[in-house]
């Protein structure tokens, strides 16, 4: 380097330069520039002539236009895992895998079925900690363009997933509690959150979960035989839909449950359900505490 071209880098770091070391000419920067434009030219122009007007696109005004995936329809429990909790009522005391604390242990033991129907109380296993894990079918509808419907043949349950419509301070507990849903978030700079996904935990490169939130429960059991939740227990839920090559459609769903009266850790199962063409297997069967 000459000292002339050392003294103007000196004077001037900042200024841009050639590989020989000399400063640019306007010209060469002019070059530059209009090289850079038209290759943002080239990317952006396409992209807005896709829409009309070259607006944004328009955003989903419901949650049920915001859906990613369609769970509607009839869906069969396939019990491949967990027979023995799952298929028939298990002993009293088989509390295998549920992180119950010493006071869940001992409710848990004085399990009654008799005291149970007598009071009224033969649902206690089917609230929504744990209907999904219950052998038989649900129907998936929509209520309204905001609320996702739930039924279970098995308990003759209901439960209804509202969409970004949190529970009023003065809910009262049910069986099914009150459930907020939202469809899981894409990832960063992939698409944009729409008000549906603003408040989901997960984020997807390809969106495909709902996600549920249920609090304001009735006390009920994690299984048939007596294992319990308290009504401070929380439940969170993912529904994944998968679509296999032969066009059979299934979901999992994910069960998280947590509660500070009778859990020491959270109680964590995945169950999965494969679509019907049809519901007229869907066979309603009332509550049984056996």
């Amino acid at each position: 380097m000459n000292g002339k071209v050392l003294r103007n880098q000196i004077r001037n770091p900042h200024r841009p330069r050639n590989s020989d070391g000399g400063a640019m000419t306007f010209a060469t920067l002019t070059r530059v520039g209009i090289a850079g434009i038209a290759a943002v030219l080239f990317l952006v122009v396409p992209a807005l002539a896709q829409r009309p007007g070259g607006g944004p696109p328009a955003e989903p005004v419901t949650a049920r236009e915001a859906a990613p995936v369609d769970l509607t329809g009839t869906w069969v429990s396939v019990v491949s895992e967990d027979w023995r909790w799952r298929m028939v009522t298990p002993a009293r005391g088989d509390f295998a895998s549920i992180p119950l604390n010493a006071e869940g242990r001992r409710v848990g033991l004085a399990w009654d079925p008799d005291s149970d129907e007598a009071a009224g109380l033969q649902c206690k296993a089917f609230g929504a900690p744990a209907v999904m894990r219950i052998p038989g079918r649900v129907r998936i509808s929509w209520q309204d363009d905001e609320t996702l419907r739930i039924e279970t043949d098995q308990g003759m349950q209901t439960r209804l997933l509202r969409f970004g419509v949190p529970a009023e301070a003065n809910e009262p507990p049910s069986r099914q509690g009150y459930s907020v849903a939202n469809w899981e978030r894409p990832a960063q700079g992939i698409g944009q959150p729409d008000a549906f996904t603003l408040f989901s935990g997960r984020i997807g490169q390809q969106p495909r979960s709902l996600e549920v939130t249920t609090t304001n429960l009735l006390p009920g059991y994690l299984r048939r035989n007596g294992p319990p939740y308290s009504e401070d227990a929380v439940l969170e839920e993912y529904f994944d839909h998968h679509l296999q090559a032969n066009g059979v459609e299934w979901f999992t769903v994910t069960t998280v449950v947590t509660d500070p009266t009778y859990l020491s850790g959270a109680f964590i199962t995945s169950s999965e359900f494969r679509k019907e063409g049809n519901d007229d297997r869907f066979d309603p069967v009332a509550c049984s505490a056996r």
